[in-house]
C-alpha cells in the first residue's frame, strides 16, 4: 500500500549554489547532505514541511545513467526553464513572499496574478532553472 511523497528530484547545474539558493533565498532547511566519493546526497525542504524533500541533483554527475549528449540536453532544459516539475508552494500572502523573494534576487517568470477562480499566483525560477509556482489559495480553496 502506498504511504506517502516523501522526495522529489531536481537536477541542479551546481548543488552548492542550488543549495545557497535555496537555503538563504527561500528558506528551506538541509535535511541531507551526504557525500560518498563524487556522489552527495542533498535534500531540503520547507522547515514546516520535513517530510517532504527535494533531492538537488547534479545532472552533471555519473550516477543517473546518462550520456553526456542527454545531460547537456537537460542542462538546456533548465536553462530554458522547459524541465518539469513545476512545484507548488502555497503560501497565505502572495504579495508579500513576492516581495520578500524579489528582494533576495529571486527571477521571477510571472508577478503575483488573480485568477478567475479565486487564487492568485506567480511563478519563479531557482538559480539552475528549474521552475515553481507559488500559489495562494482563494477563499475556500484547497491549495
Amino acid at each position: 500500500m502506498l504511504k506517502a511523497v516523501t522526495k522529489i528530484d531536481l537536477f541542479t547545474t551546481n548543488q552548492n549554489e542550488a543549495l545557497a539558493f535555496y537555503t538563504e533565498k527561500l528558506g528551506f532547511v538541509i535535511r541531507d547532505d551526504i557525500t560518498n566519493g563524487d556522489f552527495r546526497w542533498l535534500t531540503v525542504s520547507l522547515p514546516s514541511q520535513p517530510d517532504v524533500q527535494f533531492v538537488l541533483l547534479d545532472v552533471k554527475s555519473d550516477d543517473h545513467d546518462l550520456t553526456k549528449a542527454e545531460a547537456d540536453t537537460i542542462m538546456v532544459l533548465l536553462r530554458d526553464g522547459k524541465l518539469p516539475p513545476s512545484p507548488v508552494i502555497e503560501t497565505e500572502d502572495i504579495q508579500k513572499v513576492y516581495e520578500d523573494f524579489t528582494a533576495k534576487g529571486v527571477e521571477f517568470i510571472r508577478p503575483p496574478t488573480a485568477r478567475p477562480w479565486g487564487s492568485s499566483d506567480a511563478q519563479f525560477k531557482d538559480n539552475s532553472g528549474n521552475t515553481w509556482l507559488l500559489l495562494q489559495p482563494g477563499p475556500g480553496q484547497q491549495g
